[in-house]
């Protein structure tokens, strides 16, 4: 039998995150572009200042409801003709709404982009938000309600949004909105929240891809430029408070076999110089099977399949009032919560008293610059990171000067930043779970005040 000879390793080339083209349009929309050799599948990205803090007082959920219905038919198509249109040139169109404001993805390819820019346009500059549409996402957001309450991850997540945050805050409610506030929603409710805030004034739009070829200029002028507008008037932005007092909520679940946790706090987000080390530092501590609290909680005790600890921006801003979500979530079995929640504050209490090793630091330094690649390999993956640091008011290349700040923090660094991140004593814990079963052992850990509400 021949084989064929064994492929050969090409000669390493440098990799760096790439650095957008910024312009304008007359209109007022800002405009990142990215050539992509190779990248038939063209991605653009488009952020609109829509911000939750700006839905109505008791309507909260508008935002969602608006986004999705950007393509549920425009003024030149029906919802069904919009999606058949989509799915002629082979492109997708989705929106999702979140604190900083709303976002607009679209995926084409680049030899039907011209077509998926002019449907993104019209979705942009005239959505019809027809009535029947906006009754049937109303009601299929009051369907997803149920369900969300009756996940344990969900249903903790939305307990410690309303512990950290005071109750006048739009953070401590849920993103997509509560069910009494969702079924206050219809069209014209949608229609208002559209024409006070989604403008091309102030909105961006990230174009990423193979554009050989392209002329990218008249054909976002012909499309995205015909979408017209004054300025909104300004989201006056508002300093969020979080009370990170230690405590102890418990979700009762009678009858679980599991308990769910999420223990977090606030912190800065990624304007902080401290950023890179504390990504590391969480890294460490638990962002992958080999860090600290799986190699105690899984490993050694096998108390859960997993635990996982991670960092999440909920608003940035250039003047540094921004704040993110400092966190750690798994599940463990009921009989086990307290003992896993002991080894746990033992793991944070160690790491403070004895910092992250060489070899820790090392081996998460490694992976993270050195997966960067990787992570980046398609259009939307660089489109995406464009996007959020347009919507976090991050420079354009603080991705590309990431990776160099990832790889020359030392581990004393590293360590100082992630006890900061997770004080002992100052972090709320959340557990869905058995209250019967579970209340006392946690009690007893003296990690704070425990109460118990109603799952």
């Amino acid at each position: 039998m021949q084989l064929h000879p064994r492929p050969s390793a090409g000669e390493p080339t440098p990799w760096a995150f790439p650095e957008p083209e910024r312009g304008g349009l007359p209109n007022g929309l800002t405009l990142l572009r990215s050539h992509r050799p190779g990248q038939r599948l063209i991605a653009v990205e488009v952020n609109l200042t829509a911000p939750l803090a700006a839905e109505p007082t008791g309507q909260e959920g508008v935002a969602t409801i608006m986004a999705r219905a950007l393509n549920e038919g425009t003024d030149r198509h029906s919802a069904e003709e919009f999606a058949a249109e989509l799915e002629r040139c082979g492109a997708t169109l989705d929106a999702h709404a979140d604190h900083p404001g709303v976002r607009v993805s679209l995926e084409v390819p680049a030899t039907r982009l011209s077509r998926g820019l002019e449907l993104l346009a019209d979705a942009l500059r005239a959505p019809a938000f027809a009535e029947s549409e906006i009754e049937r996402l109303v009601a299929n957001r009051l369907d997803e309600i149920p369900h969300e309450l009756a996940n344990p991850a969900r249903r903790a997540a939305m307990a410690l949004y309303g512990a950290l945050f005071p109750a006048e805050s739009r953070m401590s409610r849920p993103r997509q909105g509560a069910a009494e506030t969702v079924e206050r929603i219809d069209a014209k409710a949608v229609r208002r929240f559209y024409e006070a805030h989604v403008r091309p004034a102030g909105a961006t739009a990230v174009v990423v891809g193979d554009l050989t070829g392209v002329d990218l200029d008249a054909e976002l002028e012909r499309t995205l430029g015909a979408w017209t507008g004054t300025r909104a008037e300004p989201h006056v932005w508002k300093p969020v408070e979080a009370d990170d007092t230690g405590r102890v909520i418990v979700v009762d679940r009678p009858g679980a076999v599991q308990t769910q946790l999420l223990i977090g706090r606030t912190g800065s987000d990624r304007h902080d110089p401290v950023h890179p080390a504390r990504r590391l530092g969480v890294y460490c501590l638990g962002g992958t099977i080999t860090s600290r609290l799986d190699r105690v909680l899984r490993e050694e005790k096998g108390y859960t399949y997993g635990v996982r600890a991670f960092s999440q921006v909920l608003l940035s801003r250039a003047d540094g009032t921004g704040l993110s979500l400092l966190g750690i979530r798994g599940s463990v079995a009921t009989e086990v919560t307290g003992p896993a929640l002991a080894d746990l504050w033992k793991v944070l209490r160690d790491l403070a008293a004895d910092g992250l090793t060489d070899e820790e630091r090392d081996s998460a330094a490694q992976y993270l610059v050195g997966v960067a690649p990787l992570s980046f390999e398609t259009a939307s993956a660089v489109a995406g990171t464009l996007a959020d640091q347009v919507e976090e008011e991050l420079p354009d290349d603080y991705q590309a000067r990431l990776y160099a700040r990832l790889a020359e923090t030392g581990t004393v660094e590293a360590t100082a930043a992630v006890v900061r991140a997770f004080p002992a004593d100052r972090l709320v814990t959340v557990l869905v779970g058995d209250a019967e079963k579970i209340a006392e052992p946690v009690r007893e850990l003296g990690i704070g005040e425990v109460t118990v509400v109603s799952g």
